[in-house]
């Protein structure tokens, strides 16, 4: 078994599965009204694992604390980011939780970003709520950053001083019906099944952040074995074989998705 985390850029680690939003283009609010029998049971990571997986993984690489929930809904949120010094740390949010938790969020990220989306009925409070938190946090890391889901007004958010980074909405489902094409690497393989891990709450271990209510995409726990080998498994050495030879339709999850790895802007 290999002993290293070669290609290995980014871990999603994900805190908890609970959020305090409900987002029209959410696939998880729309698995609850439509599909209940697969929705997601909300819940928070131990903290156990959570410590766990931070002695695991290798220094400089980034480590992005959320997946599919809110993560600064996490009661041990300050204490989570302090196990990854190592590492570089990053959330994103929706921005409601970020004046109350600033003391937890200043001096302690690298960076912060927080989604905005068009049609959001709460985006004027998400606005005031930004506006005082940069306040608040002044020239202080983390650096902040804007995504922008879909067509949104970017105006007023120019006069922030923050990065803005716009995105395509996709099917709430999953990651097909983009409003625009994808952008596809010219190397033909998917940069997330290259050098991407994600960390369900409950442990599970999955080649990427796509939407994935059945868990196709699944190839170990981090309850019971070593992320290094889960990594290096035959099952994600199999997968990546099969990107590599232009034959992603083989694997369930990369089937029906259209996303390659690489952000398209609107």
């Amino acid at each position: 078994m290999d002993c290293c985390f070669n290609g290995l850029t980014t871990v999603n680690i994900e805190l908890t599965t609970r959020c305090n939003k409900n987002c029209w283009m959410c696939g998880r609010r729309k698995i609850e009204r439509e599909y209940p029998e697969i929705a997601l049971k909300y819940g928070d990571m131990d903290f156990e694992l959570v410590k766990s997986i931070a002695k695991q993984l290798p220094e400089e690489i980034v480590v992005q604390l959320h997946n599919n929930g809110e993560s600064l809904l996490y009661p041990r949120f300050g204490d989570a980011i302090k196990l990854f010094n190592r590492q570089i740390k990053c959330v994103d949010t929706n921005g409601k939780l970020i004046v109350e938790k600033a003391d937890e969020i200043i001096d302690n990220l690298n960076t912060i970003t927080i989604s905005v989306f068009e049609n959001d009925e709460e985006a004027d409070k998400q606005y005031e709520l930004i506006k005082e938190f940069l306040k608040i946090k002044g020239d202080r890391k983390p650096f902040t950053i804007i995504r922008a889901l879909g067509n949104v007004d970017l105006e007023r958010y120019k006069k922030l001083d923050v990065l803005i980074a716009t995105r395509v909405l996709h099917s709430p489902m999953g990651s097909f019906k983009y409003k625009k094409k994808p952008t596809i690497p010219e190397i033909g393989i998917c940069l997330d099944i290259l050098s991407h891990m994600v960390i369900s709450r409950d442990g599970k271990v999955s080649i990427c952040v796509r939407f994935d209510p059945l868990g196709l995409g699944v190839i170990g726990d981090a309850n019971k074995t070593p992320l290094v080998d889960i990594w290096n498994s035959p099952q994600r050495k199999e997968w990546l074989k099969y990107h590599i030879e232009g034959k992603r339709d083989r694997i369930p999850l990369c089937s029906y998705c259209k996303f390659w790895g690489v952000a398209t802007g609107y």
